[in-house]
């Protein structure tokens, strides 16, 4: 049986990911891609990237194609352009660019470490209304803690 983490190292294997710093370069440039924050709408609310295309995981594979009511006509029309995943620490967002590879999406990356990296390299983040995050408080935001009932069972 094959566990998150193994899902995850084999979505690894196939999906090239981008740190903050080289994300940040490559948005500065002329050919910028396209930022996709697959996280919650809640958490997307919170704290992103100025101007990341929200698509909340759940939806993403609708959203890269044609005729259907989550469609994004960018990414349906874009399986050629550069285009990063985002999520909070970069596991989701890695598990969907393996996805959008398997749909045909050539220039893929996922960014390592997530909003949670970029925000720790001292990244500029903005909120539902386009207005800056302190930087501590998405680094709050960004990493909750696990609860009592989320952590395995003593055996």
């Amino acid at each position: 049986m094959k566990r998150y983490k193994d899902l995850l190292a084999e979505a690894r294997s196939r999906v090239a990911e981008v740190m903050p710093w080289d994300l940040r370069e490559r948005l500065a440039a002329a050919s910028a891609p396209l930022l996709v924050d697959v996280r919650e709408a809640d958490e997307f609310a919170l704290a992103h990237i100025a101007g990341s295309l929200h698509v909340p995981r759940g939806v993403l594979e609708q959203a890269c194609e044609w005729d259907y009511d989550e469609t994004h006509p960018v990414l349906a029309a874009g399986r050629a352009r550069p285009i990063v995943l985002v999520c909070r620490s970069g596991n989701r967002s890695l598990l969907a660019a393996d996805v959008m590879q398997a749909l045909g999406y050539t220039a893929v990356l996922s960014l390592k470490t997530g909003v949670r990296g970029w925000n720790d390299f001292e990244l500029p983040l903005v909120d539902a209304a386009g207005q800056p995050v302190d930087g501590d408080v998405a680094a709050a935001c960004l990493a909750p803690p696990l609860r009592p009932d989320q952590r395995r069972p003593a055996a």
